[in-house]
C-alpha cells in the first residue's frame, strides 16, 4: 500500500467516523420526542420515494426552479460513480472503471452530461439567490450564505471531477481509448502539459476533500435535507392528511396536552425540521401569509429545528438546562408566537407544495393544543364556540331539538334514522347543513335527489351532534374526542352501508379520523354520490332545464387536497352546463383556501386582508355569473365575499346538489 492509500484510508475512516457520529447525534435529539409509528406500509413509502423523492414530481410544480434542482438532485445520483471511483482509487491506486471495457463509455458520457447540467444548474441557482433574489429565498443572513456555500461546494465536485477526467488518458494512457467517451472533458486535456502527474493528484485530492468536507458540513448546515430528504418522503403520511393523536385518558394526569416545547413534539415533527430545504414553497402558497398575516409555514419547521438545536443537546444528555434556555419555549415570544399559530387555515397547501413532504399542520395544531388545553390561551370569541359545542353539539346557540327544522315545508317526508333501524345511506347532515339559513337549502336539494332517485336513506335528527372537526383543528381535543365518541356511540345503534355527507369537513373527519375511535366507515361526499346517481340513471338531467350561465367552481380545501376529489364536482357541473365552465388562476391542487378552514370560520380577521375576499376577488375576475361550491364553509365565505364586493345581484353562490336538483327531471 502506497503513502497516498494510507493517508486516503486515515482521512477517509475519520471522515465517515465524524458524520456517523452526527447521525447518531441528531437520532438522540429526536428521541426525546414523542413515538409516531412511521415505518408501516413499506411498499407504498417505496413508491412515493420513487415519485417524488427520484422522480422529483412535488419540486417540477415549479418549472424553472424546479428543474434546476432535479438536474442537481438528478446529476449527482449519476456521478455517484465517479465519486465511488476516486474513493476506491484511494485504497486501489490502479482501479478504474475503464476495466469495464466498452460498458465503461456509458458511465463516461453520463459523468461528462450530468457534470456539464450541474455546472449550468449551480449557475442558475448562484443567479436567482444572489440577483433575482425571489422572496420566498429570502432568509437571514446566514441562510443565504449557507446556500451560496453550498453551491460553491457543489461546484468544486464538479470542476475537480473534470479536472480528474481530462488528465485520465495522459496518466492512464493503457485504458485512453475507453476514456475518449470523455467527449467533454478530453476537449481540455490538451491544455495540460507538464506536470500532469502532480496536477492529477492535485485535481484528484482537491475532489476527495471537497466531498468528506460536504458530507461532514451538512449536519450543521440549513441544508442538512441534502441527506434527510428522501427519508422524509419515505416516512410521510399514507393515504389522506390525518392529525397525529392519541385517544386520551382523561383519568391519566400525564396525558398529552399539546407541545409547547419541543419534548411535547412528535420525533417526525422534528424530523421535519432537518428535512426542510428553506424553499419556502410553503409560504409562497399559504393563504395566511399571502394576505399579510404572521404565518409563515417555512418559519414555523425553521424555529422548530433553532429550537432542537438548542435544547435537545442539553435533554439528550440530561444536562441541567439554563434559566434563559429554559424560559425560551418553542410556543412564544423567543420561536412561534399565538398569532402566527392561530392565522392557519389548516389548508393544506404548504403541505401539498413542500418538496419533501413536510406536515406543518400537525405541529401547528399540536401547538395549538398547548394553548387551549394547558394554557387556556386563544381567541376570545372561541369560548362561545367551545361552549356551544359541549352544550349543543353544534358551533351555534340552536337547541339539538331544532336539528329537523331544515325539513319543514318539503314535499315529501325525511326518513328518521329512529324510526327505520336499518337503511342503505346515513345522510350525516352536518351543523351548517341544519342550522345554517342559507345552507338548509343544500340539504333540501340533496333529500330532495335522494328521494327522486329512491335511495333507502335517513337521517340522524336530534341525535346527530359536530362532527368535532372545529375543535380537533382549534386544538380542543379533549372536547373533539368527546363528541366523536359521542357520535360513534350513536351510529353503532343503526346498521347502514355508507355515510353520505354534504360537508368535506364531516368527509375528512369521519372517513379518516373516526377510525382511530371505533368508527371505520366508508363516507362519501355528495358530488360522488350524485355523479353515481346521474351515471346509474337514477337521476336524469332534464336537458330543458340545464343552466347556460358562466360557471366557475372553487376547489373546497378539506375535498381536494386532504380527499384528492376535483373531478367528479366538474363532471357534474358539465353534466347540467351548457354554458362556459372557467377555471380560476389557483384551482384543483392548487386553489386557494376560503378562510374557514382550521377553525377559522369562527373567529374574526383582524390582521391584513381577509382570505375570503382575495379569494372572491379571483373568483369575479373570470366574470362568473355563478360561483359553484360543495361546501357549507366555502359557501358562507364567498357568500359573504360577493356581497362586500357588492357583486350578490348579479353573481350568485351555489351548491353542485342545488344546481343538479334545478337541472333534474
Amino acid at each position: 500500500m502506497h503513502l497516498q492509500n494510507i493517508v486516503f484510508t486515515v482521512l477517509f475512516l475519520a471522515a465517515l467516523s465524524l458524520f456517523t457520529y452526527n447521525l447518531l447525534r441528531i437520532r438522540t435529539y429526536l428521541m426525546i420526542g414523542r413515538k409516531d409509528n412511521r415505518f408501516s406500509g413499506a411498499g407504498r413509502r417505496l413508491l412515493k420515494v420513487l415519485g417524488i423523492g427520484i422522480g422529483q414530481s412535488k419540486i417540477l410544480r415549479d418549472p424553472a426552479a424546479g428543474l434546476m434542482h432535479a438536474v442537481i438532485f438528478w446529476g449527482f445520483m449519476v456521478l455517484i460513480t465517479a465519486v465511488l471511483e476516486a474513493f476506491i482509487q484511494g485504497f486501489y491506486s490502479s482501479f478504474s472503471l475503464a476495466m469495464l471495457g466498452k460498458v465503461s463509455a456509458v458511465f463516461f458520457v453520463s459523468q461528462d452530461i450530468f457534470g456539464t447540467l450541474v455546472v449550468l444548474a449551480v449557475f442558475y441557482a448562484l443567479y436567482r439567490r444572489l440577483i433575482v433574489k425571489p422572496k420566498r429565498l429570502q432568509g437571514d443572513g446566514s441562510t443565504n450564505s449557507d446556500a451560496v456555500f453550498i453551491l460553491m461546494l457543489i461546484l468544486g465536485v464538479m470542476i475537480t471531477m473534470f479536472g480528474v477526467n481530462a488528465m485520465k488518458p495522459i496518466v492512464h494512457p493503457e485504458n485512453a481509448v475507453f476514456y475518449k467517451a470523455h467527449f467533454i472533458a478530453s476537449q481540455i486535456t490538451p491544455l495540460f502539459s507538464g506536470s500532469v502527474i502532480l496536477l492529477f493528484n492535485i485535481f484528484w485530492w482537491c475532489h476527495i476533500i471537497i466531498i468528506l468536507t460536504f458530507m461532514n458540513y451538512l449536519p450543521y448546515s440549513k441544508h442538512f435535507h441534502i441527506v434527510t430528504s428522501l427519508p422524509n418522503v419515505y416516512l410521510s403520511k399514507l393515504g389522506p392528511q390525518t392529525l397525529d393523536t392519541e385517544e386520551i385518558n382523561f383519568e391519566n394526569e400525564n396525558v398529552f396536552l399539546g407541545a409547547g416545547d419541543i419534548e411535547q413534539l412528535t420525533w417526525k415533527e422534528m424530523f421535519d425540521g432537518y428535512a426542510c430545504t428553506e424553499c419556502g414553497r410553503c409560504t409562497s402558497v399559504c393563504p395566511a401569509n399571502l394576505t399579510g398575516k404572521p404565518l409563515s409555514p417555512r418559519k414555523i419547521i425553521m424555529d422548530i429545528r433553532e429550537r432542537v438545536t438548542e435544547k435537545a443537546p442539553l435533554v439528550a444528555g440530561k444536562k441541567e438546562i439554563p434559566a434563559e434556555i429554559g424560559r425560551r419555549k418553542l410556543v412564544s415570544e423567543y420561536y412561534i408566537t399565538d398569532e402566527e399559530l392561530w392565522a392557519c387555515t389548516s389548508c393544506m397547501a404548504c403541505v401539498q407544495e413542500c418538496p419533501v413532504n413536510i406536515e406543518h399542520v400537525n405541529s401547528i395544531v399540536d401547538m395549538r393544543r398547548f394553548l387551549v388545553q394547558s394554557e387556556s390561551r386563544f381567541p376570545a370569541e372561541l369560548l362561545t364556540v367551545f361552549g356551544n359545542m359541549e352544550n349543543n353539539g353544534a358551533p351555534w346557540a340552536f337547541p339539538q331539538s331544532d336539528r329537523l327544522k331544515w325539513t319543514e315545508g318539503l314535499d315529501f317526508s325525511v326518513p328518521v334514522a329512529s324510526g327505520k333501524q336499518e337503511f342503505d345511506v346515513l345522510y350525516w347532515v352536518g351543523c351548517s347543513g341544519s342550522f345554517d339559513a342559507r345552507y338548509q337549502n343544500v340539504s333540501r336539494s340533496v333529500a330532495g335527489l335522494l328521494n327522486k332517485a329512491g335511495v333507502n336513506y335517513a337521517v340522524l335528527g336530534t341525535e346527530e351532534k359536530c362532527n368535532g372537526d372545529s375543535a380537533r383543528r382549534l386544538g380542543n381535543e379533549f372536547l373533539a374526542q368527546t363528541m366523536i365518541k359521542e357520535n360513534v356511540e350513536t351510529m353503532k345503534k343503526y346498521k347502514f352501508s355508507k355515510i353520505l355527507v354534504s360537508c368535506p369537513h364531516c368527509l375528512q373527519t369521519i372517513g379518516n379520523e373516526y377510525k382511530e375511535f371505533g368508527g371505520d366507515y366508508e363516507v362519501v361526499h355528495h358530488s360522488e354520490f350524485i355523479n353515481n346517481l346521474i351515471s346509474e340513471n337514477k337521476i336524469e338531467i332534464d336537458e330543458s332545464k340545464k343552466i347556460d350561465k358562466k360557471i366557475t367552481y372553487h376547489d373546497s380545501c378539506y375535498l381536494g387536497r386532504y380527499n384528492d376529489i376535483y373531478e367528479e364536482p366538474r363532471d357534474l357541473l358539465k353534466e347540467i352546463n351548457n354554458g362556459e365552465l372557467t377555471e380560476m388562476k389557483h384551482s384543483k391542487d392548487r386553489g386557494l383556501c376560503c378562510g374557514a378552514g382550521g377553525g377559522r370560520m369562527w373567529m374574526e380577521e383582524k390582521i391584513g386582508k381577509k382570505v375570503n375576499i382575495e379569494r372572491t376577488e379571483e373568483a369575479l375576475s373570470v366574470e362568473p355569473d355563478i360561483i359553484s361550491t360543495a361546501c357549507p364553509f366555502c359557501m358562507t365565505m364567498l357568500t359573504d365575499g360577493v356581497k362586500e364586493k357588492g357583486r350578490s345581484e348579479e353573481v350568485k353562490v351555489k351548491d353542485l346538489a342545488e344546481l343538479v336538483l334545478e337541472s333534474s327531471k
